[in-house]
C-alpha cells in the first residue's frame, strides 16, 4: 500500500514532463483581413501543422492553441490573439502554465531581412526590428530561446514597410508556402528528437532559386 502511495505521488503529469513538451509559438495578427498576409506566415505554418495533424485549435486565454505529437513529443500550438505587437503576453502565459524551460520555446516569424522562402533558426539573439520578437524578449526578460525567421522579402520603398508585412505574397509566392511551412514543421521535428544543432543544419540553407542567384 506504501509503495503504491509513494509511486502515485512521483508520478508526473504531463504538463510538468517539461522535457518532452514544447511551445511553438506563431505569430500573427487575427482576423480574417491579415490572414493571408505576409507578416502571419507563423500563423500558416502553425495551420498547416494543425491540418496534416487532424488537431483543431481551440480558443483559448490569449490565443488559439492546437496540440500535436511526434515522437513521444507533444507540441503545444500557440497563434496569440494579442496581435503581433503584444505577442509577449500570450508567450510568456503559457510558457508559465506550462512550466516550460527557455530551451522548449520556438517562435517563428516573418522576417523582411531574408529573401523570400530563406529560413533562419537560432538559439538566441536580438530582435532584429521584428516588433513580435522585441516584446516575447520584454515580456520573458531574456533573448535566449529559439527563433525560425522566414523570409519574405523588402521589395517596398522608404515609408512602406507596414503596408508590405501587412498585404499578400504574390500568386507566385502563394504556390510555395506549403512546401516553406512543410519545411519549418520538419525542422521543429529534428529540434525536439535531434536537437537544435541538427535542426539549424536542416533549415538553415538557401533555397534552390536563391542558391542559384548568389
Amino acid at each position: 500500500m506504501l509503495k503504491a502511495l509513494r509511486a502515485l505521488l512521483s508520478k508526473r503529469s504531463p504538463v510538468e514532463d517539461t522535457g518532452m513538451n514544447y511551445l511553438v509559438a506563431g505569430l500573427g495578427n487575427i482576423g480574417a483581413e491579415y490572414a493571408s498576409t505576409r507578416h502571419n506566415i507563423g500563423f500558416m505554418v502553425l495551420d498547416a501543422w494543425s491540418k496534416a495533424s487532424n488537431a483543431a485549435f481551440s480558443v483559448m486565454r490569449y490565443g488559439d492553441m492546437a496540440e500535436v505529437s511526434f515522437k513521444g513529443r507533444k507540441f503545444h500550438l500557440l497563434k496569440p490573439s494579442t496581435y503581433m505587437n503584444l505577442s509577449g503576453n500570450a508567450v510568456r502565459y503559457w510558457m508559465d502554465k506550462l512550466r516550460l524551460p527557455m530551451e522548449n520555446l520556438i517562435v517563428i516569424c516573418d522576417d523582411i531581412n531574408l529573401p523570400f522562402g530563406m529560413v533562419r533558426m537560432r538559439k538566441s539573439g536580438s530582435d532584429g526590428g521584428h516588433n513580435g520578437l522585441r516584446d516575447i524578449e520584454f515580456r520573458l526578460e531574456t533573448n535566449t530561446w529559439s527563433r525560425i525567421r522566414i523570409g519574405v522579402g523588402n521589395d517596398f520603398h522608404p515609408g512602406g514597410q507596414v503596408d508590405y508585412v501587412l498585404g499578400e505574397f504574390s500568386e507566385e509566392q502563394k504556390e510555395a508556402i506549403a512546401s516553406i511551412c512543410d519545411k519549418v514543421i520538419e525542422g521543429v521535428k529534428q529540434y525536439s528528437t535531434v536537437g537544435p544543432d541538427r535542426a539549424m543544419n536542416y533549415l538553415n540553407t538557401r533555397p534552390a532559386k536563391n542558391r542559384e542567384e548568389a
